[in-house]
């Protein structure tokens, strides 16, 4: 059953807070994904495992923690997992950035015998500092990654994701340096957390996080959706960047957000209703112009007599560095 290929357990990177424990994470296959393939077969067969994944269903996986704190969880149908706990002074095992590792391993002894490297993964958490002075939320398509997401039918978004690599993919030029400069804030010297959201499925998870740290930007958790919920969305529901967006404000109902994002799709009108349903938790929204003049017409629309709080749309990262100066978010 489990002799075609080694298994593996992918966490993926999260948050919490001092007392709770909140992680994420896929039992699956390991199908020996090269992130700087070229070629584009090599790249074709690469997508093909992404989305081809054989998960590992209804298995025990064990969690631990420096301090020896044992936590256990099952996968679901999908391979996923998850552990939401209240736990006591995970602040003391966290690093100076707010990082506390732990490591994953499967925890059923029939699974354990095909296991062919060590049953020991790891894991990584962010605790915000409570020095932070606020947090950044940004979306990751078109706002610091080119995708293409306002072309027709999205064909460029399909081109690029299958047959580019993650190596290869280039990042909105001084995007990098515009979070780096958030995450250090005003004194320059400050460890503000930084989280992507993206509609993007959890099969790209390694593909992003490859990305993110390929072009320097600052770590924080990748916050993705399920491949199969990409199908089941019904007239009404919030979207999923939604939800993981005001799961991220309750989290930390002390902090304030800078949210980040493009005109192309609805980050706009995410980002406003979040805004208007958490007023005091806003600072600021930055969108990134998008090459599509209906679609700019619309947000700037939207946004005309919009006074609660500061909102721009830039057509560079030079416009966003300069306004955030100007409002002390940056040294």
């Amino acid at each position: 059953m489990f002799k075609k290929d080694p298994l593996q357990i992918i966490t993926f990177q999260s948050y919490g807070t001092d007392t709770h424990f909140y992680m994420r994470g896929r039992a699956l296959e390991d199908e020996t994904i090269d992130l700087e393939q070229k070629g584009l077969f090599g790249l074709f067969i690469n997508s093909w495992k992404r989305f081809e994944s054989d998960e590992i269903k209804h298995t025990e996986v064990k969690i631990t923690l420096p301090n020896g704190t044992i936590l256990k969880t099952m996968t679901d149908d999908h391979g996923y997992f998850k552990v939401d706990e209240p736990l006591e002074g995970l602040n003391a095992l966290a690093n100076e950035e707010g990082w506390l590792n732990f490591e994953v391993a499967y925890n059923d002894v029939n699974i354990k015998r095909h296991i062919q490297n060590s049953n020991r993964f790891p894991g990584e958490l962010l605790i915000p500092s409570p020095d932070a002075e606020f947090g950044v939320i940004s979306d990751i398509d078109d706002t610091i990654l080119h995708t293409g997401v306002v072309s027709t039918l999205k064909w460029k978004v399909l081109l690029n994701s299958i047959f580019k690599s993650a190596a290869s993919r280039i990042p909105l030029e001084g995007a990098s340096d515009f979070y780096h400069r958030l995450h250090r804030g005003s004194t320059g010297k400050l460890a503000n957390p930084i989280f992507y959201v993206s509609h993007s499925p959890w099969n790209l998870y390694r593909y992003l996080e490859f990305f993110l740290k390929q072009n320097t930007f600052p770590k924080g958790p990748i916050l993705l959706r399920s491949f199969k919920d990409i199908f089941k969305k019904k007239s009404g529901d919030r979207p999923q960047k939604h939800i993981e967006i005001v799961n991220i404000l309750k989290a930390y109902p002390k902090l304030k957000f800078i949210l980040i994002g493009d005109s192309g799709e609805r980050d706009a009108d995410i980002y406003m209703d979040v805004a208007n349903e958490f007023p005091s938790q806003v600072a600021a929204i930055y969108l990134r112009s998008v090459k599509h003049k209906k679609k700019m017409l619309r947000v700037r629309s939207l946004f005309k007599d919009y006074k609660q709080i500061p909102v721009l749309l830039v057509d560079n990262s030079e416009q966003a560095i300069a306004h955030a100066r100007e409002n002390h978010f940056i040294h």
